[in-house]
C-alpha cells in the first residue's frame, strides 16, 4: 500500500528499512517519506513502530504453534476444543 503519495513510498519500503534497524528520522532522510505535505507522517511512523525489532514477533509464532499442538492433543483424547475465540460467526 502506498503510504506517501507525494513521493510514492509504500509500506513495504518503509518496513524493509525499519527491519534493517533504521529509525523514522533515518528512513525519512533516506526515502523522503513525510517531507512534502506531511499527511503520511502518522501512518509512516505506525509502520516503523510495528516493524521495530524490539517487538517479540517470534513469540506470536510460538503461541500459535502451542495452540495448534494443544488442539491436536485434545482432539486425540476426544476432548472438545477449549479455544478462547469460540464466539459464533456473524
Amino acid at each position: 500500500m502506498i503510504v506517501c503519495v507525494c513521493n510514492r513510498i509504500s509500506d513495504r519500503e518503509i518496513a524493509r528499512h525499519a527491519r534493517a534497524g533504521l529509525s523514522f528520522d533515518e528512513i525519512q532522510l533516506e526515502l523522503g517519506v513525510a517531507t512534502q505535505c506531511g499527511c503520511c507522517e502518522g501512518s509512516a511512523r505506525d509502520v516503523v513502530t510495528q516493524c521495530c525489532s524490539a517487538q517479540p514477533v517470534a513469540a506470536l509464532r510460538n503461541e500459535s504453534v502451542a495452540n495448534a499442538s494443544q488442539l491436536a492433543n485434545s482432539s486425540r483424547k476426544g476432548q472438545a476444543c477449549s479455544c478462547s475465540s469460540s464466539s459464533p460467526a456473524a
